[in-house]
């Protein structure tokens, strides 16, 4: 990105003047040059098409889940209100990222606006959070389902499935703006280029020619709070619904139980695994590069693939299709 660096190194000096020795401190950048993929960005027209057409089929996937929930009677149940609303954060999340993905693939534009780019950071990391929580709140549900099922009914009332979601959405929209609050303040007084696609939180820190001691703690703090919260929550779960499907007499019985469940044990195992790989370090200098291939899987790979995992062997989803599919042909 080095022509980029040249030609859009657009700094504007505050107070007026730089001092002696300084002509790049105290300065406030206007744009960020998202580097993308260098090494391929030969390929751009291809891997424009590649992505565009995971992201398409990601939102359309998607979006069918909520539909159908919400359409069909025999769905509108408490398993599928949070898996409805897993959905629609999904949809959220990658929109944050992929389309500017796409303008840089096709039209080479790496160009991001400051306020734009701080936005992009802030929309990731809280949605990418509320969907951490939302896994952990689907987990509640399958061990109230499974081990509590007489009083399942009574307690996962629709009441307490809107308390639950907006408690996600709530906390982490508090935890995430209260953070990057903080990254709005710093001063960015380096070449403006992120080693990334996207507006990420460590390559923006990284940036900075402030003091971002303070941040990065504070970042690390929140971010393994998220992480490691809401995995303990699942784990406790799913511990005690394993526990619980053990003890079950009948091995047809075992097997429906532990089919129902292995879905989601892969999308945890993927959104887990890339994100403490990419966030739960103290320090990320040396390891953007890598981290790019792992934010690929978390904004690309894992939304498409959620939706197909979730309904693959679900035989309630595959007759509401059905049945949608008759009422649009007659």
């Amino acid at each position: 990105a080095d022509s980029y660096m040249h030609s859009y190194f657009v700094l504007h000096v505050i107070n007026g003047k730089p001092m002696m020795g300084e002509t790049t401190n105290r300065t406030a950048v206007q744009e960020f040059i998202l580097e993308g993929f260098p090494a391929v960005q030969h390929l751009g027209n291809v891997l424009f098409l590649v992505h565009l057409l995971a992201y398409l089929a990601s939102i359309t996937a998607n979006m069918l889940i909520i539909t159908i929930t919400w359409a069909d009677h025999h769905l509108q149940t408490p398993m599928y209100f949070f898996l409805s609303s897993f959905s629609f954060c999904e949809c959220c999340f990658i929109t944050t990222v992929i389309p500017k993905l796409l303008v840089i693939f096709l039209s080479g534009r790496q160009t991001i606006p400051f306020t734009t780019c701080l936005m992009q950071a802030f929309s990731f990391l809280f949605l990418g959070s509320t969907i951490f929580f939302l896994m952990a709140v689907m987990s509640l549900d399958r061990y109230l389902a499974i081990c509590k099922p007489l009083h399942y009914p009574t307690i996962m009332s629709l009441k307490t499935r809107f308390y639950l979601v907006t408690a996600c959405f709530v906390m982490d929209f508090t935890l995430i703006t209260g953070l990057m609050v903080k990254v709005s303040q710093l001063s960015f007084c380096r070449p403006p280029v992120i080693p990334h696609f996207f507006c990420d939180l460590g390559p923006l820190i990284q940036l900075s020619c402030s003091d971002t001691r303070s941040i990065e703690i504070l970042a690390f703090d929140l971010i393994s709070f998220i992480l490691f919260t809401s995995l303990i929550i699942t784990i406790i779960a799913y511990g005690n619904i394993v526990v619980t499907i053990v003890r079950l007499p009948s091995v047809k019985e075992r097997q429906k139980a532990f089919s129902t469940c292995s879905s989601h044990f892969i999308v945890l195992s993927l959104m887990y695994g890339s994100c403490v790989f990419i966030y739960v370090k103290p320090k990320q200098i040396d390891r953007l590069d890598s981290n790019r291939e792992a934010a690929l899987v978390n904004t690309v790979v894992t939304p498409l693939l959620n939706p197909i995992i979730y309904t693959l062997r679900n035989k309630q989803v595959h007759q509401a299709l059905s049945d949608a599919l008759s009422r649009v042909k007659l």
